[in-house]
């Protein structure tokens, strides 16, 4: 995990000042860390039945879209508000510098199907808190949240109580 961690870059003060952005675009530059970060996430679910893959807009595509494909499940992209063409539903949230709206069409998951939400990052919680209350209104069975990364200091557990949460490395205080 520490070749995991050590290969993602820090941008303080961006998009904000104050914020640091954990930038996971230099982990997937780097091929050998880019494949085990999929390999973890392809082991840990193999063998758990799942349905479908839900990726969150944009990052969680690139890591939901690789384990659906290795499961060979269904992949559902969760996408900002205005970019699916066909009837969805809707979730807004805040996230820690602003306010957004995710959708996903309406016939993405049917009831009683055994999903995992992806997504890069954990930090505030709010665009996976809507992305859950997305799956559970379409009858989704939640088995878990999956992340590279997560920073427990800002809470985003918080807002998915009652959700089983994986994440492959944290930072905290940094």
């Amino acid at each position: 995990m520490e070749s995991l961690k050590a290969s993602i870059r820090s941008i303080p003060d961006w998009p904000i000042d104050g914020v640091i952005f954990r930038d996971l675009t230099t982990l997937m530059l780097d091929p050998q860390v880019f494949k085990e970060t999929c390999d973890l996430f392809y082991n840990r679910y193999k063998n758990q039945n799942i349905d479908k893959i839900v990726g969150i807009d944009a990052r969680g595509f690139v890591f939901g879209a690789v384990l659906a494909y290795h499961l060979n499940v269904g992949f559902v992209p969760v996408r900002k508000k205005g970019k699916l063409p066909y009837k969805t539903i809707r979730e807004s949230y805040t996230l820690e510098y602003g306010k957004n709206t995710v959708e996903m069409h309406t016939d993405a998951i049917s009831q009683g199907e055994r999903v995992v939400i992806a997504d890069d990052l954990i930090a505030t919680g709010g665009t996976i808190a809507a992305a859950v209350k997305l799956v559970e209104r379409l009858g989704g069975d939640i088995v878990e949240c999956a992340f590279v990364v997560e920073l427990p200091d800002l809470k985003g557990r918080d807002l998915i109580k009652g959700q089983k949460v994986y994440s492959m490395v944290m930072f905290e205080g940094e």
